[in-house]
């Protein structure tokens, strides 16, 4: 077997493949256009999310047995042709789960603190502390949407907080457990403080916060995106947190994200992108919540054992 690397990934995915036998090339730095044309050679590809892995690309991976994806999120994979030509798709959420729900945490404290601003303040000789009075995360009603490993890793780690859980997933059933609720979206909009994304990307989930939706919150409250940028609607949250609907938001995902994620769109960036960069209500950071140095390792073994698990190797 012949497995071609397109992206850089913890070497322990290359070595576990070689110990069984599995040929493992190096492209993470070769041209789409050059991987194309070599690509009927292989029989696996790993990747994160450096280039899209649509029909054009994988009619030309006319061998290809499988796709290893480090991470979660699968959207930058045609997978209805997978399905057609018998590609097996793997992925790894079990090993940034603990990650993305230690950065969701952490953003909200920060945010619910005021740490970024009392931080700034004090590095300049300014002692402020009536201005600067923080909002504890106890007692508070979250609602997660979307209850897979990141939702209910949040969940496990809130619950050391006293917190309210409820879940709402559209795909599952019976989900309740020691740590949330599940819920309809209807409780979600009438009882929730603060809300939290875990949903990947799709047609159905893009922009599914907008406007209309924030609107259906009986309260107002607090957002948190690890998910995806384009699940919510930037210029529909810009107007909500100064319309006072949204009290702060969380995101370390945002819509003008490359689809490698790797950086930001190079051109003219929009108003309510400018706006949520100044705002003191709003606490950013730039797509890394499930990149941890223990998530690196944790996302390639995982994979390693699914591929190897598979094709009895």
């Amino acid at each position: 077997m012949k497995v071609i690397f397109i992206d850089t990934v913890h070497p322990v995915l290359k070595e576990m493949l070689e110990a069984k036998g599995v040929k493992c090339i190096m492209h993470h730095q070769t041209p789409q256009q050059e991987i194309e044309q070599i690509i009927s050679n292989y029989d696996g590809i790993v990747i994160r999310s450096r280039i899209k892995l649509d029909k054009h690309f994988l009619s030309k991976a006319a061998n290809l047995k499988f796709i290893a994806r480090s991470g979660s999120g699968l959207e930058n994979i045609d997978l209805e042709y997978c399905k057609q030509k018998n590609i097996q798709c793997f992925n790894s959420p079990e090993g940034n789960q603990t990650a993305v729900a230690e950065h969701a945490i952490a953003m909200l404290l920060t945010l619910f603190n005021n740490l970024i601003l009392a931080d700034s303040q004090v590095r300049k000789g300014i002692w402020k502390r009536e201005e600067n009075r923080g909002i504890e995360l106890e007692g508070k009603t979250v609602g997660i949407v979307g209850y897979g490993y990141m939702g209910n890793s949040l969940a496990k780690r809130l619950s050391a907080f006293n917190c309210r859980i409820l879940a709402y997933d559209k795909y599952k059933k019976n989900y309740s457990d020691q740590y949330v609720c599940q819920a309809t979206m209807d409780t979600i909009y009438n009882e929730c403080d603060i809300l939290s994304l875990h949903i990947p990307l799709t047609e159905e989930t893009h922009y599914l916060v907008n406007k209309h939706y924030l609107n259906q919150f009986k309260k107002n409250i607090y957002l948190i995106n690890t998910s995806r940028g384009k699940c919510v609607n930037t210029i529909d949250l810009a107007e909500a947190i100064k319309s006072g609907k949204v009290k702060g938001a969380c995101l370390d995902v945002l819509e003008y994200e490359l689809s490698s994620f790797e950086n930001l769109q190079t051109e003219k960036l929009p108003e309510a992108f400018h706006y949520l960069i100044s705002s003191k209500q709003v606490v950013l950071s730039p797509h890394i919540a499930g990149w941890t140095h223990e998530s690196y390792y944790k996302l390639s073994k995982i994979l390693a054992d699914k591929i190897i698990s598979h094709f009895a190797l």
